[in-house]
């Protein structure tokens, strides 16, 4: 015999997605401008509700795609949400997610949502419960990217000792000594050095590298532990 389920309550179910960049200098945050009440006008992180067919998994992906553009990038679940009254017009629950996402690749922003990026050290109070979303995403940024390569999501293909630098240091606030870090960063041996420099730095230049993805992967099977 089927289950009727139409005694109990029904809610809404939402994805809203924190949208991190560098710009080889900051830790940026994409954030979309409300066009409809409530909080027409204020600052929001983009989201969307699921639909029927699909996961939440799939929302969020259908969420970044709208807006950017990008598809089958860094993306994880973060949290839920389901504070009685976090929002006003009705109970929705929301599955935070947040995504990494490297400003230099062909981004398409959808101009229909008014997105602009801010610096994570300045941005906008948002709307509802965001703000509380925002805070857990960059603890969880810090803690996956400490033991993973995550960070290298965020750079371009191929970046200079000093990109990668500056990228751990806004990912964490912290500021690191170069020697040391150049130090720790050789002795995990996931990176390639190419013949390649940037010019934009000195008359000298800067090497480039490349995350070796595949010999990231074939450590972590020995045993390899990932830690900045």
């Amino acid at each position: 015999m089927t289950q009727d389920y139409s005694q109990y309550p029904r809610h809404l179910v939402a994805v809203d997605c924190i949208i991190f960049g560098f710009d080889g200098e900051n830790l940026k945050i994409l954030l979309v401008q409300r066009n409809f009440e409530p909080k027409m006008g204020e600052w929001s992180l983009m989201g969307g509700f699921i639909a029927n067919d699909e996961t939440s998994d799939e929302a969020a992906q259908r969420v970044l795609k709208t807006l950017t553009g990008l598809k089958n990038i860094y993306l994880e679940q973060l949290n839920c949400y389901t504070e009685i009254e976090r929002e006003p017009t009705a109970r929705i629950m929301s599955i935070s997610y947040y995504a990494l996402i490297n400003i230099e690749k062909n981004i398409q922003i959808n101009e229909k949502y008014n997105a602009k990026w801010f610096d994570l050290q300045d941005f906008p109070s948002l709307i509802f419960d965001h703000n509380e979303m925002v805070k857990d995403a960059v603890l969880r940024l810090r803690r996956r990217a400490s033991t993973r390569p995550i960070g290298f999501e965020l750079l371009p293909e191929k970046f200079t000792m000093k990109d990668l630098q500056n990228l751990y240091e806004a990912i964490f606030n912290e500021q690191y000594d170069k020697r040391n870090f150049i130090s720790k960063i050789n002795a995990l041996d996931i990176l390639i050095k190419t013949e390649e420099k940037d010019m934009t730095s000195s008359k000298k230049g800067s090497y480039l590298y490349r995350f070796d993805e595949d010999q990231y992967q074939k450590k972590l099977a020995e045993g390899f532990m990932f830690k900045i």
